[in-house]
C-alpha cells in the first residue's frame, strides 16, 4: 500500500525504479518540506530538479527582482521577465515542472527577526546564497532550529558543496558552517559575483549537485556530504574533497547582526547620509555642484553607469582618496548600495567630508526609476 497517487507513480516511475530507493524514498520526497533560500543562480536548477523530484513543500525566500545581468546564469528567467519579482516567477515555473506539489513564497529578505517564523516549518534548508552575512545567518539559524543545511556556493569558475548540521546515526549533529569557516573573510577581500564575476554554466554544475544533496538527505539513500566539503574547479574540471571536523569551541546561542559581524557595515555608523533615486535626480537637476562617485569595478561601468559619474574602485579607493573632493556634495553609488557603503567608511577614515551621501540601493534602485535611455 503507498499513499502515492496512480498519477504521481507513473510521473516518478524512473524513480520507482532504481533499487533501494523505489516507493519509500519517494513517499518522502513527497513528504518532505525544503526551504531554498535565494532564487538566483544556484536557487534556479535547485528548484527545478527540487520540484521534478516530487518533494511535497518547497518554500522559496528571496527579495530580488529579475535584471538583466542575471539572465547569463538564472534558467528559471527570461527576457520578458526582468523587473518582475524572482520568487513569484520561481513559483510559476516550477508549477508548470511539477503541479502536484505545494509552493509557498516570502518575496523578502532573510533575517534574523524572521529567520525562525520562516525555517521553522521546513525539515531541510538549501542555501543558495551569494553573500557572508546571509550564509551565515542560514547556518546560525539551522543550528539553533534543528534543521539541515545543504549549502552550496558558487565565485568564478570555482563551486562548494556540503551538508552542515546533519543529524548522525548516533542522533549528535555532525560539523556547520562556522566549523569551516569560523570567522568571514574582511569584506574587501572575497568580491561578490557582480564584483568578481561568475560562469554562467557553474551554478547548473553545482545546483544541481545541491539538489542532489538535498534528496539524499530527505529518502536516506546514499551518502550525503555531511562532514565533507566537495570543491569543483570548471577551470581545469578538478574536484577535491575535504573533511570537515567539530570544532568544540564554536557555541551557536543566538542571532546576531550579520552585517556587522562580517564588516559590512559598522556597530558605530560613520556620518554619512542616505540619498534615495528620487532626491539624487533633483539634486542633478539642482544648479549647485556635487560629484558623483561610482565605486564598482571597470567591468560593471562599461555596462550601464550613471552620466557624469568617475569610476573609482573600491577595491583602490584608498589609494586615490585625493580624487575625493572635500567640499560640495559627495554622493558615493555601487550597483545596489552595500560596496558604497563600505567604500563611505574607507573615505570617511581619512577625510572629513561634511555633505557625504550614499544613494540607496545603488544603481539597480536608480535605474527602476530612471531606465537608462
Amino acid at each position: 500500500m503507498t499513499n502515492l497517487t496512480s498519477e504521481e507513480i507513473k510521473r516518478y516511475a524512473r524513480h520507482l525504479a532504481i533499487p533501494n530507493f523505489g516507493i519509500p524514498a519517494q513517499e518522502k520526497l513527497k513528504a518532505a518540506r525544503v526551504l531554498v533560500v535565494g532564487a538566483g543562480g544556484l536557487g534556479s536548477p535547485l528548484l527545478m530538479y527540487l520540484a521534478a523530484a516530487g518533494v511535497g513543500t518547497i518554500g522559496i525566500v528571496d527579495d530580488d527582482q529579475v535584471d538583466l545581468t542575471n539572465l547569463q546564469r538564472q534558467i528559471l528567467y527570461g527576457t520578458q521577465d526582468i523587473g518582475q519579482s524572482k520568487v513569484k516567477l520561481a513559483r510559476q515555473k516550477v508549477k508548470e515542472i511539477n503541479p502536484l506539489i505545494q509552493v509557498n513564497i516570502y518575496p523578502e529578505r532573510l533575517t534574523r527577526q524572521n529567520a525562525e517564523k520562516i525555517i521553522r516549518d521546513y525539515d531541510v534548508v538549501a542555501d543558495g546564497t551569494d553573500n557572508f552575512s546571509t550564509r551565515y545567518l542560514v547556518n546560525d539559524a539551522c543550528v539553533l532550529f534543528d534543521k539541515i543545511n545543504v549549502y552550496a556556493s558558487i565565485f568564478r569558475f570555482e563551486g562548494q558543496v556540503s551538508v552542515f548540521n546533519y543529524l548522525n546515526k548516533d542522533n549528535k549533529r555532525g560539523p556547520n558552517y562556522r566549523d569551516l569557516f569560523p570567522e568571514p573573510p574582511p569584506p574587501d577581500l572575497v568580491p561578490d559575483c557582480a564584483t568578481g564575476g561568475v560562469l554562467g554554466v557553474l551554478p547548473g554544475i553545482i545546483g544541481s549537485m545541491q539538489a542532489s544533496e538535498v534528496i539524499k538527505v530527505i529518502t536516506g539513500v546514499g551518502e550525503p556530504l555531511a562532514g565533507r566539503l566537495f570543491l569543483f574547479d570548471a577551470a581545469d574540471f578538478s574536484t577535491r574533497i575535504l573533511k570537515i571536523k567539530k570544532q568544540p569551541s564554536i557555541a551557536i546561542t543566538q542571532l546576531i547582526d550579520y552585517d556587522i559581524f562580517c564588516g559590512i557595515k559598522e556597530e558605530h555608523p560613520s556620518e554619512y547620509q542616505e540619498l534615495n533615486p528620487v532626491d539624487f535626480r533633483k539634486l542633478q537637476n539642482d544648479p549647485s555642484p556635487f560629484h558623483l562617485i561610482d565605486v564598482r569595478e571597470p567591468a560593471e561601468y562599461a555596462i550601464d553607469k550613471i552620466p557624469e559619474s568617475h569610476l573609482i574602485p573600491l577595491s583602490s579607493i584608498t589609494k586615490r582618496l585625493s580624487e575625493i573632493p572635500e567640499t560640495g556634495n559627495i554622493i558615493i553609488y555601487c550597483q545596489s548600495g552595500q560596496r558604497s557603503k563600505r567604500a563611505i567608511q574607507k573615505i570617511l577614515k581619512h577625510k572629513k567630508i561634511s555633505q557625504l551621501f550614499n544613494l540607496t540601493g545603488g544603481l539597480s534602485a536608480y535605474r527602476k526609476d530612471y531606465p537608462a535611455e
